[in-house]
């Protein structure tokens, strides 16, 4: 018979059952024996197997074996002592216990294979004295943050004095549950193996929620929400654990990438320090996809850890009738269980607990298979992410960064004497200088979005496309950041005048709407016009466009047409990111998840809306142009 691997749906579905439970056994019988914390058997990291006379044989880590205080004759309680700090395994069945979620009460903590597949990474940066650094990606359910929770309690219990923790998470309960964890963890601690002097136990400091003491061992634990983690800058922290970042907002000073990187940057680099970022995921586009991506590309300093659904042990579910079972199974199900190499126990587990979601999607994003699939799972993305792939690696970095500078940053003046400034710190990114050696009406077009003031708001951007091959505009230049109303429009104007007098093409709502004192934003765009004649203007005449339900379903709609077939050239990275985090919302309209940004996309729809409308025109006057050649000569056009 063919090898399963070799074979294909069709196949597969033709199969003898008995075939099919006789592999579903041999896959069974490869997963081996479940592990045993307390002889070592089958837990995580390189053992060996030793007999100890006092307790039998043990699967003890090597690197207890090698240390110099072992000996095969210690005592069992010097042993015991050992044994905690080398093998976290028997540390947490001995000395920690949770709460069994079958409702059995608390329980020891033993290790499921998920679990022992994140320490196994852990322990290897920890033998090799490398600070410890990862990223998780996971399924749901399976203790990732109670491992994550435990594991720094060990360093703090039996490692480190002085040596500090920060937990922080999507909200503020959740911290507060894993503060709960700790102290069940303190508070069922053996008694035998507490050394110190002051009583187990989490003591607030100074009154605070946020702060506690570890009772007797010099450390504290933190906690804070990644809405309230500025009160964590600044703090003492070897440890932090970031929970669920792909829900973390993306926006202004406290977006995730801000607050993360400002987190890691106290933790020093050391040996036994800790950042460990972990979360279910959450569509592409946001600062955990990216990190992800990163770390994968190994251009990250965190070591990416994904477990799927099928690595936990106890996804199975008995099946009684094998065969009904596999001619249940659809094409996606027959396809995992396959390449996984899953037993037929884990793909009832499975298909039941599809049954509950509403889509195929939904369970994909809840109990993935591999990466990809956690990332795309979700049945409100609006562009395809395949052409978004394939966009991305045109992408590159700019040739030339800077401001473009006139005789004064506004006003008519402005847009004189324009020259372009390298700065390091400039937010001009351009890919491509201004070129007037092909004359052509309006190549180039320059797309404004207006954001807010201040660091904390949207940004403001103002991107160049240039039309020289109509069928596929290409980004040439892009500016953003926060700056004053007046100022961007003028700044765009230069923009505009530099590239050839460019068609602008300015969201008009916000200065429309704009009431701020002294700033007058109505008026803007009516100054504007007076000096630079070559604005866009809307089907009433007025200059800008505005942005209403209609208008924007009909812009974003071609971009979703131009992405799909490839129909354009995107230069900037931070495009595709918006763009895999663009969705349709329950009412249809389109917009930005929720803590992402949605201003760099909204620049793209409307130059390229522009774009195909001119390109359409231009086809359409060939054509005529064609008719009225044919009639002339009496031939049929082309």
């Amino acid at each position: 018979m063919k090898d399963f691997s070799e074979m294909s749906i069709d196949e597969l579905r033709a199969l003898d059952i008995g075939a099919v439970v006789a592999e579903s056994r041999r896959r069974g019988g490869e997963r081996g024996h479940r592990a045993d914390a307390e002889t070592g058997r089958g837990c995580s990291g390189e053992r060996q197997k030793t007999l100890i006379p006092a307790m039998g044989v043990l699967w003890l880590p090597v690197s207890m074996v090698e240390d110099a205080r072992f000996s095969p004759d210690m005592d069992e309680d010097a042993l015991v002592r050992l044994r905690f700090e080398h093998d976290f395994e028997f540390w947490c069945h001995r000395c920690v216990v949770i709460q069994d979620k079958m409702g059995c009460g608390a329980i020891s903590f033993d290790l499921n294979s998920g679990q022992r597949k994140v320490v196994e990474r852990l322990e290897a940066m920890r033998r090799a004295d490398m600070p410890l650094r990862m990223i998780v990606l996971k399924a749901r359910q399976w203790g990732c943050s109670t491992l994550i929770e435990t594991y720094m309690q060990w360093i703090q219990i039996v490692h480190k004095r002085y040596w500090n923790s920060l937990v922080c998470a999507q909200n503020r309960d959740t911290a507060t549950v894993m503060k709960r964890h700790y102290e069940m963890t303190l508070q069922h601690y053996p008694d035998e193996y507490w050394d110190e002097a002051e009583r187990r136990g989490l003591k607030s400091v100074g009154g605070s929620r946020s702060l506690y003491n570890v009772n007797g061992r010099d450390c504290t634990m933190l906690l804070a929400s990644a809405r309230t983690v500025n009160a964590a800058r600044g703090n003492d922290i070897a440890m932090a654990h970031l929970s669920e970042v792909a829900f973390w907002s993306e926006r202004g000073n406290n977006g995730a990438g801000e607050v993360i990187r400002s987190i890691c940057a106290s933790v020093a680099l050391l040996p036994m320090t800790m950042v460990v970022l972990e979360s279910t995921a959450n569509g592409t586009g946001g600062y955990f996809n990216r990190e992800w991506v990163s770390a994968c590309a190994g251009k990250s300093d965190k070591e990416p850890v994904f477990v799927a659904w099928f690595e936990i042990e106890y996804h199975v579910l008995p099946v009684g009738n094998a065969k009904a079972l596999w001619e249940s199974l659809d094409d996606y199900e027959l396809r995992i269980w396959n390449e996984h190499r899953l037993t037929l126990e884990q793909i009832n587990w499975y298909h039941h607990r599809r049954m509950e979601y509403e889509t195929p999607k939904a369970m994909m994003a809840e109990y993935p298979s591999d990466a990809a699939e956690a990332f795309s799972a979700t049945e409100t993305s609006v562009f395809d992410e395949g052409a978004l792939k394939e966009l991305r690696e045109r992408c590159c970095r700019p040739i030339a960064i800077g401001e473009l500078v006139g005789a004064e940053p506004k006003g008519p003046e402005s847009l004189e004497k324009i020259h372009f400034e390298a700065r390091d710190d400039g937010q001009l990114f351009l890919w491509q200088y201004p070129d007037t050696t092909v004359k052509l009406k309006n190549r180039y077009i320059v797309a404004v979005d207006i954001g807010g003031r201040s660091d904390a708001s949207d940004f403001s951007v103002i991107a160049v496309f240039d039309r020289l091959n109509p069928a596929r505009p290409e980004l040439v230049a892009q500016w953003r950041g926060h700056v004053d109303h007046d100022i961007l429009a003028w700044m765009a104007a230069r923009v505009a005048r530099w590239y050839a007098d460019a068609l602008l093409i300015i969201e008009s709502n916000t200065l429309e709407s704009d009431r701020t004192e002294g700033d007058h934003g109505e008026f803007i765009l009516h100054e504007l016009e007076r000096h630079y004649r070559n604005l866009y203007r809307r089907p009433d005449g007025k200059p800008g466009f505005h942005t209403n339900r209609a208008t924007k379903t009909l812009i974003v709609n071609n971009l979703i047409g131009m992405v799909r077939d490839r129909a354009y050239i995107e230069r900037d990275v931070m495009a595709i990111d918006e763009a895999l985090a663009y969705e349709r919302k329950p009412r249809g309209a389109f917009g930005a998840k929720d803590g992402m940004h949605d201003d760099i996309l909204i620049t793209r729809a409307m130059a390229l809306a522009y774009c195909a409308e001119a390109y359409m025109a231009d086809i359409r006057r060939k054509r005529v142009a064609a008719s009225i050649e044919a009639c002339v000569h009496d031939k049929p056009p082309n």
